[in-house]
């Protein structure tokens, strides 16, 4: 679903997504959400396509259904990396990738050696990692989505999931920091 740039319209994208997602992890049809949530079938598509303007308390409905909180139905998380490539001119300074919530954090810095796979658990509801390769390459895989990264690329994505860093024939330096939410 392609999504306007208005605040609305980003609220109304995550929510179908949320909903969308925790509905078909949980084996439900969209009428037995609509039936436990108490509102209508129609209601329930509309808003899994990012079209309808729900109440608060058809929200609220909706998250008891499903076993949820408020804030797990309207938070905006990542679905898929955001890839920073290496620029081609040269230049001072740049911003990778940034975050403007207010969150705790961890940095870390890594030396992975030759034909390693260096295996993460998940960090948490919320989390994010941004990672940096400092040198070298290193392929990110998590859930569905492998990435290879070069020196002076990057990547955000959630880290909800385990996820892994592995190196081919050459080792590499790696800088992540992991975010998580502070309530």
């Amino acid at each position: 679903m392609q999504v306007g740039g208005g605040l609305s319209d980003q609220v109304r994208a995550a929510i179908a997504g949320n909903v969308r997602h925790a509905r078909r992890t949980r084996g439900m049809s969209i009428r037995d959400l609509a039936d436990r949530a108490g509102c209508s079938k129609a209601l329930m598509s509309q808003l899994e396509r990012g079209l309808a303007n729900p109440t608060i308390e058809v929200l609220s409905g909706i998250a008891e259904a499903l076993g949820m909180s408020f804030a797990d139905i309207t938070r905006a998380p990542l679905y898929e990396p955001q890839v920073m490539r290496r620029a081609d001119a040269d230049m001072t300074a740049r911003t990778l990738l940034s975050s403007d919530d207010r969150r705790r954090f961890d940095v870390y810095e890594s030396l992975l050696p030759p034909e390693h796979i260096h295996e993460s658990a998940p960090h948490g509801r919320g989390s994010e990692e941004f990672a940096y390769v400092l040198s070298g390459a290193v392929t990110l895989e998590i859930a569905t989505w492998t990435v290879r990264l070069r020196s002076g690329e990057a990547v955000r994505f959630s880290a909800e999931a385990e996820h892994s860093y592995r190196t081919a024939a050459r080792p590499s330096r790696l800088l992540t920091l992991v975010s998580m939410p502070t309530e």
